[in-house]
Order: C-alpha cells, then sequence, then structure tokens
C-alpha cells in the first residue's frame, strides 16, 4: 500500500539552497520509492489532488503531520568506525597516533571475540540508527566474522550502509595486525561475498553495500595497497574508504615512507583515488591535493567533532567545496565522542567561523560589506525568496556586488544553514555516489526520511518549540508557516538530539526514531 505524508517538508536542493514546504504532499510506493511530490498544497484542495490520482481509499494510508513536526531526508554519516563505539569519550587528551596506540587499537582487538561483536554491535548499530542516520559508512576491525555480523546486523535493522574490514598489515600493534598480504586480502574477499549475498529489498537493490577499507596509507604495505588496487580496477563500482591528512605527524610520516610529495600521491599512484572513493578528514590538504581530489572525483568525510577532539586541526571545507571536491559529513566515532550527524553540523559550522575569523586582512574585499576576496558573501542567508512557480520558499545565499567579486564562494565563508543541511544530507549522497537514491525528496528517489518534531512535549529542554498552549495566546500572533519551519529546522539542526526524531525512514520503512516499536 502507498503512503501519502501531508505536512512541513524540508528539502535540500544544492550546496546554497533548500526549500521549506509548510504544505507538502509525497507519495511513497509499497516498495519505498517516491513516485511523486506536490510541493504547496493547501488543506482544502488535499482531496481534489489525491483525487487527481485515481487512488481508491484502499491504495492508499494518508499520515498527516502533527503541529510541530517536519519532514527533512535522512542524515548521512560518510566515515564511522563501529568497532570504536565503546570508546567513545575516551582520551582525548592524546593526539592521533598515541591515542591510536593506547585507546583504539586495544577496544578494536577485543572485536576477534564474535559474541562480544554480536553484543556491542547490536548496540551501535541501534544508537546510530536513532540519531537519525539512514546512510552509513562503516569501518569494521580487521577481524572478518565480526566484520559479517556487522554487516547482517545492519541489513536486518534495515539501515542503507557501506561496511569494510580493516586492511592493516604494517605498522600497527603486533596483537593487531594482519599476518599477510593473502590474509588480509582473502578476509576482505570473503566479507565481500558475504555482503553480496545478502537478500535485496522490494525494490530490488541492495541495502548493505561491501567498501574497500585500507586503513589508512601507512599501516598498509606497498604491497598491500597493489593488491587492493588489483581488486578496486577489477570492480570500479566497489567503493573505496581510508583517512587523508588527518594530523600533522600522519602527514609528514605517509610521505616519508611512500616517499611522495603529497598524502594523496601516495594513494593516487595505487589507482584509490576515484569516484566512489571516501576520504576522511582532510585537515592538511594543500590545494594542489584538492585540484588532484576533485580531478579524480573522489570526495571528503569532514568530521569536526573529531579534528577539534584530537587537537588534529580544522579542515578548509569552504576551500574544498571551492575546488570542486564533494564533501559530506562523518561522526568519525570514537575519534569523534558522538554518534549523531547533529553534532557534526554544530562543529562544522564553529569550524567555518573560526576559520573566517582567522583569516588574514588581506583576504577580504574592500568594499565596506567585507567580504572575503575568496568568496562571495555566501555565509549570508537572512534572505527567504518565495517562489512564483509554488515551490515554497527558497533559502539562497546573497551574491558580493563589489568591483573585487571574490573568485570562490566559500573560502574562510562561514557556513550557512543551507551549507550545512546540504554537507548532512545530499553532500553525504554525492560522496557515497548515492545521490539518484537519497539526499533529497524527488520522484523515483528512495524515501529515506526522518519524522522530526519540535514539540516541547519530546522532552529536550535545548529546543523551545512547539507549545500552543503557552505561545499561541490572546493577543500573541502566529508566525508565518514558512517562517515557522525555517526556525524549526534550525532549532533541530543546533540543538535536537535523538528525542527529537519521531521516526527514522528507510525505503519508505520505519526503522527507528523514538516512536518505533
Amino acid at each position: 500500500m502507498r503512503t501519502i505524508y501531508y505536512g512541513p517538508v524540508i528539502n535540500p536542493q544544492s550546496v546554497t539552497d533548500y526549500l521549506a514546504l509548510p504544505q507538502c504532499l509525497i507519495c511513497v510506493s509499497p516498495q519505498g520509492d517516491i513516485e511523486w511530490v506536490h510541493e504547496d498544497v493547501e488543506s482544502s484542495k488535499l482531496q481534489d489532488v489525491l483525487a487527481e490520482h485515481n487512488y481508491a481509499p484502499s491504495d492508499f494510508t494518508l499520515c498527516q503531520l502533527d503541529d510541530g513536526d517536519f519532514l527533512m531526508p535522512g542524515l548521512i554519516d560518510t566515515h564511522a568506525h563501529a568497532c570504536q563505539v565503546p570508546n567513545l569519550g575516551v582520551g582525548g587528551e592524546m593526539e592521533l597516533l598515541q591515542w591510536l596506540d593506547n585507546y583504539t587499537f586495544p577496544t578494536e582487538a577485543r572485536f576477534k571475540d564474535v559474541g562480544y561483536a554480536t553484543r556491542a554491535y547490536t548496540d551501535v548499530v541501534r544508537r546510530m540508527v536513532n540519531s537519525g542516520t539512514t546512510t552509513c559508512c562503516y569501518y569494521g576491525s580487521l577481524h572478518l566474522e565480526a566484520t559479517k555480523v556487522l554487516a547482517t546486523l545492519i541489513h536486518t535493522a534495515g539501515q542503507r550502509a557501506f561496511v569494510g574490514k580493516c586492511n592493516m598489515n604494517w605498522n600497527c600493534p603486533p596483537n593487531y595486525i594482519e599476518p599477510s598480504v593473502k590474509e588480509s586480502v582473502d578476509t576482505t574477499l570473503k566479507l565481500f561475498k558475504h555482503i553480496e549475498e545478502l537478500p535485496r529489498t522490494t525494490c530490488g537493490e541492495p541495502l548493505v553495500h561491501p567498501i574497500l577499507t585500507p586503513r589508512f596509507a601507512i599501516s598498509c604495505t606497498e604491497e598491500l595497497l597493489t593488491r587492493l588496487s588489483q581488486i578496486a580496477k577489477e570492480n570500479p563500482k566497489l567503493a573505496i574508504q581510508t583517512h587523508i591528512s588527518e594530523n600533522k605527524a600522519e602527514v609528514e610520516l605517509t610521505k616519508s615512507l611512500f616517499k611522495t610529495n603529497s598524502y594523496a600521491e601516495a594513494y593516487d599512484k595505487f589507482g584509490l583515488l576515484r569516484d566512489n572513493t571516501v576520504l576522511a578528514h582532510g585537515v592538511y590538504l594543500t590545494e594542489d591535493e584538492m585540484v588532484l581530489i576533485a580531478k579524480r572525483g573522489s570526495g571528503v568525510s569532514h568530521c569536526p567533532t573529531s579534528n577539534f577532539y584530537l587537537s588534529s586541526g580544522m579542515a578548509r571545507v569552504g576551500m574544498l567545496l571551492d575546488h570542486g571536491v564533494k564533501v559530506g559529513l562523518g561522526t568519525d566515532v570514537a575519534g569523534g565522542y558522538s554518534p549523531s550527524i547533529l553534532t557534526e553540523i554544530q562543529h562544522a559550522s564553529i569550524a567555518s567561523k573560526m576559520l573566517a575569523i582567522q583569516a588574514t586582512p588581506d583576504t577580504k574585499c574592500n568594499c565596506s560589506r567585507g567580504h572575503h576576496r575568496h568568496q562571495t558573501d555566501a555565509s549570508s542567508y537572512s534572505s527567504v525568496e518565495s517562489d512564483s512557480q509554488s515551490r515554497g520558499h527558497s533559502h539562497k545565499s546573497n551574491e558580493c556586488d563589489c568591483d573585487k567579486k571574490p573568485s570562490g564562494r566559500f573560502t574562510n565563508q562561514k557556513l550557512s544553514i543551507a551549507t550545512l543541511l546540504y554537507l548532512a544530507t545530499l553532500g553525504g549522497a554525492h560522496v557515497c555516489c548515492l545521490e539518484d537514491r537519497v539526499g533529497s525528496f524527488e520522484e523515483g528517489k528512495a524515501f529515506d526520511a526522518l519524522l522530526v518534531t519540535v514539540q516541547d512535549a519530546a522532552g529536550n529542554p535545548a529546543v523551545w518549540g512547539y507549545n500552543p498552549q503557552r505561545d499561541l495566546t490572546q493577543g500573541v500572533t502566529a508566525q508565518s508557516a514558512d517562517k515557522n519551519l525555517i526556525e524549526w529546522l534550525e532549532r533541530f539542526l543546533f540543538c535536537g538530539d535523538d528525542r527529537n526524531i519521531k521516526k527514522v525512514i528507510v525505503q519508505g520503512k520505519t526503522i527507528g526514531g523514538r516512536d518505533h516499536q
């Protein structure tokens, strides 16, 4: 049976634009795909619109959203270590390489015990889903059986995901290292076979995909990287995930070990940079590396919480965007201490503001508006423009109109709400090469969504939410529906948590959220 949703909808359009649609109608097929979208339907016209589609009452279920609720695309986590979740919030006084040796590798080594892996991963997947993550790029440990368990549990939960087993046969602890290239490759291929044999959805596509996972360059010998590159070449649709330029010491060690001029060059010489490669962090990427990554079509997973927590630095997301690099957000648990992409949105905003503050005076225009010379005023999203074609309200940037118009739009500028929303949804979809299926609400795409509430009844004290008994009293005029919706979105992104997520929906099926049984 079809499900038709009616009510407020947030729909990302681009890195600088989203639609706020107070009266939207979305029809979802029995297979979980979006059949059609009507962006502006007055309540008095609802039955007339439904009648136009010639549905009998038994053909659909109408779901009208409650006051204070809205739909938005599901959050996409482009970088998460499932085997590190038990380590959340521990070790932040160290930097990356020391943290790995003292905290992370010992935690991951525990997953040799399949019983422990089963218990732990059951909780991991539940927490990730209830945090609003509908698609996730997961790293498992180096253990085959434990990672098979992870893939199976994700599939059972109904989450969309990429799952990889770490390849690591070099510069690792004696008790947590793969014994040979052959062992690393053989177990990787066995995991791929396990994932590919998992049942498909009703629409015929897999929800869980294999992903090639060289942990990072310094954990893989050249022999192993050569063999992994052969697997990638033989399987052009196989996604790849790894780390890049997270920490200064890591960058210098990589260049020393591989005798290259840059970290990106170390991957590129093995053919591991391509359009379905996900590179985590990118804090210290040079502009030359950004050009190379954009040329190869690879994406970067921005993990600001982890970058702050482990004192790594702040990735120049604006510069990446100006160079045409695909960018999404990643929790990087447990370097990041939260399983929620909402935390990444908040810290991505802070990081961009700090970079803007730190920008040197000679990067700014001479005009009174004080724009940065490398970007238009993409950080100013105060205008809400009505679309005469009934596309609701579109939140867009303002352009710099001074004589010295910047050559870029985002470098050294704070990220707008539209951009932050994009990174968490459609941007992540592009990084995962899933933009044709998820990330926004369009005809033919899968219905991966969050039903969000900002009602006070949700119990989140940080959200000053919808409360008609308090706010809609005599003498108080309610805001327009579109302004309410725009404010609800911003409150959710910066103050929301799992209490504000009523339903997590993947391929049309509710798989988590506060109201999920």
